[in-house]
């Protein structure tokens, strides 16, 4: 059985059994006994910025969470992404929700699977167009921080310890890839 257990079929009510469907899937679903409905589910996207700034791009714009989970510990300007939107277009509305920033969204820099929880984060580079910011309700506060005054013990999640650390990586470095990684 996978993780979020489906009990019930979305479109009639009965409850579901798992089971290999007879579609020639090869993974046992939630299948509807009464409609024969498969119900799938699939990893959700996470998708943020990496905001910058600096004479040298060398500050990174955090945001102190006010939500749980990790209410009190710092991140990137992150979130899900919603139905109809792109990932890039996504993670702008995160940012602009939870950091009240202006910037230019750049490449694509980190993809992580995440697949113990069924998820994939994808974080964006973002050039910031100034230092002022209008944090909204799931932010504390917003904040610049070079590399050696990021509050490492601090940081809410393994993802975005992980895309910081490889964007000062790659800044040392004079040039920035797309990096994939599997989060175990």
């Amino acid at each position: 059985m996978q993780a979020n257990t489906i009990r019930h079929c979305r479109h009639c009510g009965t409850a579901v059994v798992y089971r290999v469907p007879d579609d020639g899937d090869t993974r046992e679903r939630a299948v509807c006994p009464a409609c024969h409905t498969i119900h799938y589910q699939n990893p959700l996207n996470v998708v943020g910025t990496v905001p910058f700034w600096g004479t040298g791009n060398e500050k990174v714009l955090l945001c102190k969470r006010n939500i749980e989970p990790r209410k009190g510990y710092w991140t990137l300007p992150a979130g899900f992404m919603e139905l109809g939107e792109t990932t890039s277009a996504g993670a702008a509305r995160e940012t602009t929700e939870e950091a009240g920033a202006h910037f230019e969204m750049l490449g694509l820099f980190t993809v992580m699977n995440v697949a113990r929880v069924g998820q994939v984060h994808l974080y964006y580079r973002a050039r910031l167009l100034n230092t002022e910011f209008d944090p909204g309700h799931e932010t504390q506060e917003a904040r610049l921080f070079t590399e050696q005054t990021v509050p490492w013990d601090d940081i809410a999640f393994t993802t975005v310890k992980l895309t910081l650390r490889q964007y000062f990586q790659d800044l040392k470095m004079g040039r920035f890839d797309i990096h994939t990684l599997d989060v175990v």
